[in-house]
């Protein structure tokens, strides 16, 4: 018998492995066992990967929703086509889709908002982004006072980052709670932890709370306008790392940010089940502070609907990524109890649109206006103090910002024209207008850098 010769990682480097973790394992069982030459290699290939997925040789055909009306919306265009043909492909991606409110965010590569990636037995949670479950409610509060709603709004809602302290938070539901701790992704005090705190805040930049009246009805709607918070930023940074390993083992071509994880497998059951969790405590987000104010002010209300736009959207094998787009057709939501909303700005209705799904839609239309340039653009770009360019676009509106600080890259200049939406969505037949919500006025975050109540609190605090 022949002596057995100890070998290490660098004999399978040789034979043509790739370093993992089962390495450790195999080198201890190969010495262990002195296994001869033949031996070791008829052991190792139950560790031969499969071979690698190359990036399509070019990119997967896409709708494109969207047409230039300036130079400015010419070079947006240009950066949301070019982002998107990198994005198509990647191997797991079978269609896709641009709408009118489409702009870039991130690397080349990353998908725009106004965008829809739909791959093939895969979630990508970068195609989802931090903010999962990005979504619209809209109450009916019948004749109920505008103003009476947006005050009471106002007293019980909370912006900025961070949640509620002990005194103020909205009792957690129980069977919620049981279905976060027995899920994988979810079951730690991080998670738990920001799912109690966070429940009933709305963040800061984009989101809202939005009062107005509808045109067909008259009567008083509130809108709320946010996403997970806290709790699905920790589920989308999990999601990302588990991505992320899977993307090295089965196609180290793709680009990270577009790293998926499979539908087959464990991880994916466990992170699809994560999403439809963080997708309830969402909407459960909404509906206590839309409760809320019902309640201060002593009514009960007509209807209730939501939408998401920034979710994967499950049919068959084939996951529909949306980010920033809204569900048209009805098998996106299973839980669906009215029309979809698309808010454009502050200064304008809350859309409520009716669609069909059409070979170009994919059952999508925009989630808002969009923007053209970066804030920092848009900033530098205005002239007047903050308090004038207030003063001038919110003209007739009761705008508010929770921390007192005007944010100008909120206002209605800082998105693309409300109207080239609207004639864009009908143009290319994303969604028919059935209502529209008619603004009287709205709360935001505000710049919560500057002046926000919890640290004006706290100064309060230390000076007593």
């Amino acid at each position: 018998m022949k002596e057995h010769i100890q070998i290490n990682g660098n004999t399978l480097i040789d034979l043509g492995f790739k370093p993992k973790k089962w390495f450790k394992e195999a080198l201890v069982y190969i010495n262990e066992n002195q296994l001869q030459h033949d031996e070791m290699l008829a052991y190792l290939e139950q560790f031969a990967s499969d071979p690698e997925i190359e990036l399509h040789e070019k990119p997967v055909s896409f709708a494109i929703n969207i047409e230039a009306e300036n130079e400015i919306e010419e070079q947006n265009v240009s950066d949301v086509l070019t982002t998107m043909e990198t994005l198509m492909r990647t191997p797991t991606i079978v269609n896709g889709a641009v709408m009118p409110d489409a702009c870039p965010t991130g690397a080349n590569g990353v998908i725009p908002v106004g965008g829809v990636a739909v791959a093939k037995n895969a979630i990508h949670p970068g195609m989802h982004s931090a903010d999962i479950c990005c979504s619209v409610l809209l109450t009916d509060f019948g004749d109920a006072n505008p103003q009476d709603v947006l005050d009471a709004a106002h007293a019980v809602t909370h912006f900025g980052p961070g949640g509620r302290d002990r005194h103020t938070q909205f009792r957690f539901p129980m069977e919620l709670l049981a279905e976060i701790e027995a899920n994988k992704f979810l079951n730690d005090q991080k998670c738990i932890s920001a799912a109690r705190s966070h429940l009933g805040t709305q963040g800061d930049g984009n989101h809202f709370l939005f009062v107005g009246t509808s045109k067909k009805t008259g009567n008083t709607m509130m809108v709320t306008h946010h996403g997970s918070r806290g709790f699905g930023a920790n589920l989308y940074k999990k999601g990302m790392k588990v991505a992320e390993q899977f993307r090295r083992e089965l196609s180290p071509e793709t680009l990270k940010h577009n790293a998926w994880i499979p539908f087959d497998t464990e991880e994916g059951q466990n992170y699809w089940e994560a999403l439809q969790i963080v997708r309830k405590w969402t909407k459960k987000n909404h509906e206590v502070i839309h409760d809320a104010t019902l309640e201060k002010l002593g009514i009960d209300k007509v209807n209730r609907y939501w939408n998401e736009h920034n979710f994967v959207f499950k049919d068959g094998d084939l996951f529909y990524h949306a980010k920033g787009a809204t569900p048209l057709d009805k098998k996106f939501m299973p839980d669906i109890t009215g029309p979809r909303l698309i808010p454009l700005n502050m200064a304008e209705p809350v859309l409520i649109v009716e669609g069909k799904t059409t070979a170009t839609n994919l059952g999508f239309a925009p989630h808002g206006a969009g923007r053209n340039v970066s804030r920092t653009q848009h900033r530098k770009s205005k002239t007047g103090t903050f308090q004038e360019i207030f003063e001038a676009e919110t003209k007739g509106l009761d705008v508010r910002f929770f921390s007192n600080e005007i944010d100008i890259t909120e206002l209605p200049s800082a998105y693309k024209n409300a109207a080239t939406v609207r004639a864009q969505m009908e143009h290319f037949g994303l969604g028919e207008v059935i209502d529209e919500v008619m603004p009287f006025g709205c709360i935001m975050a505000g710049d919560v850098s500057k002046n926000a109540p919890w640290k004006r609190r706290k100064k309060k605090e230390e000076i007593i």
